[in-house]
């Protein structure tokens, strides 16, 4: 056994297997696990997925959310044990695989239009 399966092995025991498909423009709460003092709780973080990158243990997602008229970016990295759930709150539908663009706007210019997919 050479070094990458051992390496390869060990990340696919990380790797969470419970996730839901995220695209780009989809609207997301990620509950991320916060540590304060001696105590953990699960904070919600609800945007819009600007960007997907890489895969296998390493893929992250881009969410974005503008709070009290300032626009907050965070990067997430999927499989780390910090990210507690996702949940998809709406389903985006966009022609594009990186959302940039949305930096630039402010107020309803910000609104996706919603994907409705046929089977369910």
């Amino acid at each position: 056994m050479n070094a990458q399966e051992v390496i390869r092995s060990i990340e696919q025991e990380q790797m969470k297997d419970d996730l839901p498909d995220i695209y780009v423009g989809d609207t997301v709460r990620v509950g991320v696990v916060i540590q304060e003092g001696g105590k953990t709780r699960t904070q919600p973080f609800e945007g819009i997925v600007i960007a997907k990158r890489h895969t296998g243990i390493n893929e992250t997602i881009t969410v974005r959310r503008v709070f009290q008229g300032v626009g907050v970016e965070r990067v997430f990295l999927l499989h780390s044990p910090r990210i507690r759930d996702i949940k998809i709150i709406r389903r985006g539908k966009v022609r594009r695989a990186k959302l940039y663009y949305l930096r630039d706007r402010v107020g309803k210019a910000i609104r996706v239009k919603e994907r409705f997919d046929r089977k369910k």
